[in-house]
Formats: C-alpha cells, sequence, structure tokens
C-alpha cells in the first residue's frame, strides 16, 4: 500500500528526461530503466523481510541480480532508494488501479478497483513490511491515505463520493494494520463501503 515521494540519482538532466518520459518512448534507454525498476521490486522484496530500518543495499543488490555498483549508479544511498521506492509504489497502485477498470463503467468499474485493492493487498510483498515495522509504516500512512482516497474519488462521481472513497481506504487501511477473523469479508465491506449491492 504508501504512497509516498522520492528522488532518482542521477545528474539534473538525466534525471528529468528518465522521469517525465516514459521508457517506451526511449528504446535506447530500456535496459536502464528495466534494471531500475528491478531494484525497486528488489527492495519490496527485501523490505518485506527484513523492514525499513535494517533494510541492506548489498541485500537489495543480490536480490536484483545486480552489483553494488551498479545499485548504486541509480541511488547514492538507503535514503535516495526508500525515496524512489515510495515513488515506485505510489505509480504501481495508481497503474494496478488504472488497468483493473479499464474500459469499465458505473458500477463495474467501481467494483474491479475494489477487487485491485484486495487482491494488492494480499499478494504485493511489501504490503507485509506492516508485520514488521508497524510504527514505521502507520507514521507514513497519514501521507499515504490522501493519495489513496483520491485515487479512488476518481471512480465515484456524486454528491457522496468523497465520503464513500473515504470510507473505503479507511477499511483498507484497517485491514492492512490489523488482520483478523473477517478477512474473508475484505471485498464485501469495500463494496459496502461504495455503496455496491450484490446479490
Amino acid at each position: 500500500m504508501s504512497t509516498r515521494g522520492f528522488t532518482i540519482v542521477l545528474e539534473p538532466v538525466r534525471q528529468a528526461r528518465y522521469v517525465n518520459h516514459p521508457a517506451s518512448e526511449r528504446p535506447e534507454l530500456a535496459e536502464d530503466t528495466s534494471t531500475r525498476n528491478r531494484i525497486l521490486a528488489a527492495t519490496a522484496e527485501v523490505l518485506g523481510r527484513q523492514g525499513q530500518t535494517k533494510l541492506s543495499l548489498s541485500e537489495v543488490a543480490l536480490q536484483a541480480g545486480v552489483s553494488r555498483p551498479t545499485l548504486y549508479r541509480w541511488f547514492a544511498d538507503k535514503a535516495a532508494l526508500l525515496e524512489a521506492f515510495g515513488i515506485y509504489e505510489r505509480e504501481m497502485f495508481e497503474t494496478g488501479i488504472a488497468k483493473a477498470t479499464a474500459g469499465l463503467r458505473g458500477n463495474e468499474r467501481v467494483d474491479a478497483a475494489m477487487q485491485f485493492i484486495v487482491a494488492y493487498q494480499r499478494s504485493y510483498s511489501g504490503v507485509r513490511v506492516v508485520d514488521i515495522e508497524p510504527e514505521v509504516v502507520i507514521a507514513r500512512l497519514g501521507h499515504i491515505i490522501p493519495d489513496m482516497r483520491a485515487q479512488l474519488e476518481k471512480l465515484l462521481p456524486g454528491p457522496n463520493g468523497a465520503v464513500k472513497a473515504a470510507t473505503a481506504i479507511r477499511v483498507a487501511v484497517s485491514h492492512y494494520i490489523v488482520r483478523s477473523d473477517d478477512d474473508d469479508q475484505f471485498l464485501a465491506q469495500l463494496r459496502h463501503a461504495v455503496g455496491i449491492k450484490t446479490g
């Protein structure tokens, strides 16, 4: 879950080029972009095992299958990596919602978003950092919740859209922080929060 802002450690001109244009428009940079994304994906795996405080750049490099010099070419230190990882997580969530709801309208579109949220929290390894360092994750939630709420609110037009989006995100955060015996009701609770009626 997250959502979280950060920087890529490159000189300013190259940084702007990498951030502002998709890799598909820069075939000569595709391999580098792939390496960067592999490092960020590896960061999620290592965070899920070690947490943020004990995050080891050597472990991230090993998980990503790259050398330490390659990792440092992209991220000068742990702080820079965590910054970039914040953006990576936010973009992954936003892209996932967009793909899940593409071509759908009305309640089908909203329901697809709810199903994505459930699948994301159950499958993404980085989500379980809360089990290792709950205090770190909880401290970040104040910044994460508004971004997630805004993303969902776009799918919920009408006078109560903002309240529905806020309620659904609060339900999702609750399931994220505290797992209990109602996990099988997660999707049903989200649907109820946004006003989707199922048979």
